[in-house]
């Protein structure tokens, strides 16, 4: 009896042993009205404190797992467990359309995956080891001295009133102009563009985008039955002509594009691009939603407001914000800037969901900013990623034959190789020597990309990256020559 017992170091001892017993009554390992060994003896057979053994009883027989009879001894009591016929679900055939589509679209699920020690090109998250964690404790610190008790009660749907008064700041300092505007707090862009599309009631669900796309707005747009029609893009954004004859000759609901370090080829739309997009989407009267995705990750030119500065005082862009790429993924915190009524909708919506975003977890973030930490934390960031930036580029045309490059900033570059030369088949070289990216297809709306591929640099050391693109080189080398290249 108990011969099963394992210590974990760094556990309280009472917690463990505590936990051990339950699930041995739970479990049906001790019978109803079984005779517990005495705290003596179980001492004895665990070499253990008797004194955390009275301690674990106490708490069992107040819990209900156990009694004790005077002069007699501990007992297991009846825990409500009764042994009863049982069956076997077949869950795959109870299966929703949404759940098959999703796992058909999870990436995580079907394709190559990095593993330890590989060189993985396929990340495009912040390098942790840049994460500022003695600014970020002090914040939490800072927070919890002033309104702990608030923070780990229920917060609001809309989200953390102080966190929300420094966005509205902070996107007014991109030149948007949020007079009748307001803000929502989400878990990220994934819930935001989710909770968007599912909200809206359009007189036609499909909507135009690039080409390539965010993956994962390909994905949400798919589940939330949209069709999509992808735009291909130039060197400075959207191809506008092509765009143009797409709105003359199909009806749209919405329109998606991402104007600033796009994901995932890395092109910034040019000024001038950006006016005739808001030209376009006007006449047509199609509402915009904006992925503001890495534009604080700019390392050379001029600052480029995002289209929902451009609008001015107009209603029609959605714009979907997160530090995601910037600052610690983990808190997940973004953010949804619109007409104040859609928002008020949307609050809604969220409530029915979840409920509201991490309260301490916009609290920490907001503190941290109040401390003035972002902007110190960003300038040391771009410093860092603008190395690897310019590292990236240079290994790439340098090693890797390619009949185009893009990606002015931001945490990756995207490589248009060689007519017939598949990037899956590159992809499955590489991997066999420790090597891994992101194939380009999966970024498409409509099956193209297969001779195009991502490679993320945020979390690869500097060797690490030269060593990877010489071997991404390398197999692209063969494949070519086996083509007759």
């Amino acid at each position: 009896m108990f011969t099963d017992f394992k210590i974990t170091e760094g556990r309280p001892l009472t917690v463990q042993v505590k936990e051990y017993l339950k699930q041995w009554i739970t479990k049906g390992k001790g019978r109803v009205d079984q005779k517990l060994p005495s705290t003596r003896e179980l001492s004895t057979m665990l070499n253990i404190s008797r004194n955390t053994l009275v301690a674990v009883y106490t708490e069992l027989e107040e819990e209900g797992y156990i009694y004790t009879v005077r002069s007699k001894g501990t007992f297991v009591s009846k825990v409500g467990i009764a042994s009863v016929p049982s069956w076997h679900v077949d869950w795959q055939q109870h299966l929703s359309p949404v759940a098959v589509a999703a796992t058909d679209l999870d990436l995580m699920k079907r394709d190559l995956r990095g593993e330890k020690g590989m060189i993985n090109f396929a990340s495009i998250a912040p390098d942790e080891k840049l994460f500022d964690l003695a600014n970020v404790k002090r914040a939490f610190l800072d927070r919890m001295a002033i309104e702990g008790e608030i923070l780990l009660n229920y917060g609001y749907a809309k989200g953390y009133k102080p966190l929300i008064e420094y966005l509205t700041g902070y996107m007014e300092t991109k030149g948007v102009d949020m007079d009748g505007k307001d803000i929502l707090i989400t878990n990220g862009f994934t819930e935001a563009y989710d909770i968007i599309l599912s909200s809206l009631n359009v007189k036609e669900k499909h909507i135009l985008c690039e080409n390539p796309t965010h993956h994962t707005a390909i994905k949400i747009s798919r589940l939330q039955g949209y069709d999509i029609t992808g735009i291909g893009m130039e060197q400075d954004g959207i191809d506008i002509g092509e765009m143009e004859r797409a709105l003359t000759e199909n009806s749209f609901g919405l329109a998606f594009l991402t104007p600033s370090y796009h994901n995932p080829t890395g092109i910034v739309m040019s000024a001038e691009k950006r006016v005739e997009v808001l030209r376009l989407l006007a006449k047509h009267q199609i509402p915009l939603i904006e992925d503001g995705f890495n534009e604080e990750l700019r390392y050379s030119g001029s600052h480029m407001a995002p289209l929902a500065a451009f609008g001015g005082d107009g209603n029609s862009v959605i714009y979907l914000g997160s530090f995601s790429k910037i600052l610690f993924p983990g808190i997940r915190i973004g953010w949804i800037a619109a007409d104040r009524e859609l928002i008020d909708a949307l609050v809604s919506v969220k409530r029915a969901r979840n409920i509201h975003t991490s309260t301490l977890d916009q609290a920490v973030l907001y503190q941290y900013f109040h401390n003035g930490n972002f902007e110190k934390y960003l300038k040391r960031a771009k410093s860092e990623y603008k190395h690897k930036h310019e590292l990236a580029v240079e290994c790439c045309r340098k090693y890797i034959p390619h009949k185009r490059l893009t990606g002015t900033g931001g945490l990756h570059l995207f490589l248009e190789l060689q007519d017939g030369i598949r990037s899956r088949d590159v992809l499955r070289d590489c991997y066999e020597q420790g090597v891994v990216f992101s194939a380009g297809d999966v970024f498409y709306t409509d099956g193209q990309g297969e001779g195009t591929l991502r490679i993320g640099f945020s979390r690869v050391s500097d060797e690490d990256l030269v060593h990877g693109i010489q071997v991404i080189g390398k197999a692209v080398q063969r494949r070519m020559e086996e083509n007759g290249c």
